[in-house]
């Protein structure tokens, strides 16, 4: 079996990764999603958080598991035997840094190919970030999100604004 991850920071997971992690994990017959600190994001849920609600997310898709790491994806991959590292891409504007991403990955570690695989065009406009922006609005974002996400997220921003 190939071994398969797909790594991102899931702060919150969407309608728009769960996409990439059903169709992932068809193709490869098993998927490890990832959960990864992003340094030039400042999270709303800890990593706990995220790996705990992507849990519930993808507990009817088989073949997935979630873990976390820290450090680079590279080392992640050789240390776990991977050969796939996925990447959703929802238009053009995520060509260009998830090519980037590929190169580095590749050069740090040759053992694993990265496989692009693009979001389903009703969902290539969800974004972890508009989620939350609308959700702080006050928007419904339950078309967004799965259903346990949605509450999530509004509890946190509820707990995190100021009164």
């Amino acid at each position: 079996m190939i071994k398969a991850v797909y790594a991102g920071s899931f702060d919150p997971v969407t309608n728009g990764h769960i996409d990439i992690i059903t169709r992932a994990a068809r193709l490869f017959g098993a998927l490890t999603v990832l959960v990864m600190k992003n340094e030039n994001k400042t999270p709303l849920f800890s990593i706990q958080e995220r790996v705990e609600m992507l849990r519930r997310a993808v507990a009817q898709i088989p073949g997935v598991r979630v873990e976390t790491a820290q450090g680079l994806l590279a080392d992640y991959a050789r240390k776990n035997g991977v050969q796939v590292l996925v990447r959703g891409l929802r238009g053009a504007a995520d060509i260009e840094p998830e090519f980037c991403a590929a190169h580095f990955n590749k050069q740090f570690f040759p053992g694993a190919e990265t496989v692009f695989l693009p979001t389903d065009p009703a969902l290539q406009y969800i974004s972890s970030t508009l989620v939350k922006e609308a959700a702080l609005a006050g928007a419904d974002i339950k078309d967004f999100v799965p259903p346990a996400v949605a509450a999530a997220v509004t509890k946190k921003l509820h707990q995190t604004m100021p009164r």
